[in-house]
């Protein structure tokens, strides 16, 4: 396997980690999207589904596990469970999620690949790939609006960007290496990096302004 697509599964899985944990230890949901994990969680059933028709190794297969039950549960928490659902902030998580799930549906019926192991397959594959460049959309909505950039949800914010522009890496190198590469995936991947730009600008404005925080303290 790939060591970059390893470094991108370790940053996918540390987002993953990093959301649960803050979760838990905080007990709270505040500043956390449900209709963007309701999002992923579409992405993660859509896209795993090989998961009833081909076994490839211990490694994908507990990871795609992982991701559906851990994106699940965290659902389950801000939906049903208290006192993570007394904490989430329905009133300002108010992105109409159809509007993204509808054109990914419709992109995946006109533009997919062909098929590898047949045509419903195939169609899932593209949307969960075309829906997941704009999961995190009402992520970033709810940040903008609320200005709640605590360190915790940026951590995860980071990992999950950087998770995707190390896989756009891959993806590229894979295409200097063997001539081949999924378009789809690529340009989805573009789509996604992009939307995080902002993010970015204000993550690395925090971090420096913490390390100057620190740093007049230590003096």
């Amino acid at each position: 396997m790939s060591m970059i697509r390893m470094l991108g599964d370790v940053l996918h899985l540390s987002a993953i980690l990093i959301l649960l944990s803050k979760m838990l230890r905080q007990r709270s949901a505040a500043g956390i999207s449900l209709k963007s994990m309701q999002l992923f969680a579409i992405v993660f059933c859509t896209r795993y589904i090989d998961l009833f028709f081909h076994y490839l190794g211990v490694y994908n297969t507990v990871m795609k596990i992982f991701f559906i039950i851990s994106t699940l549960h965290i659902c389950y928490l801000m939906r049903l469970k208290s006192p993570w659902k007394a904490t989430y902030d329905r009133e300002n998580d108010t992105f109409r999620i159809r509007y993204l799930i509808v054109p990914c549906v419709v992109l995946a019926i006109l533009l997919h690949s062909k098929p590898r192991v047949n045509i419903v397959v195939e169609l899932l594959w593209t949307f969960s790939q075309y829906l997941e460049s704009v999961a995190i959309l009402p992520q970033i909505f709810l940040l903008e609006y609320t200005e709640r950039y605590d360190a915790l949800t940026s951590h995860y914010l980071f990992c999950l960007g950087a998770y995707r522009v190390v896989y756009m890496v891959h993806w590229l190198v894979q295409f200097y290496v063997r001539g081949s590469i999924r378009w789809i995936s690529v340009i989805s991947g573009l789509v996604q990096s992009l939307l995080y730009v902002d993010f970015f600008y204000h993550y690395v404005t925090q971090v420096v302004r913490r390390a100057k925080q620190r740093y007049e303290l230590a003096k």
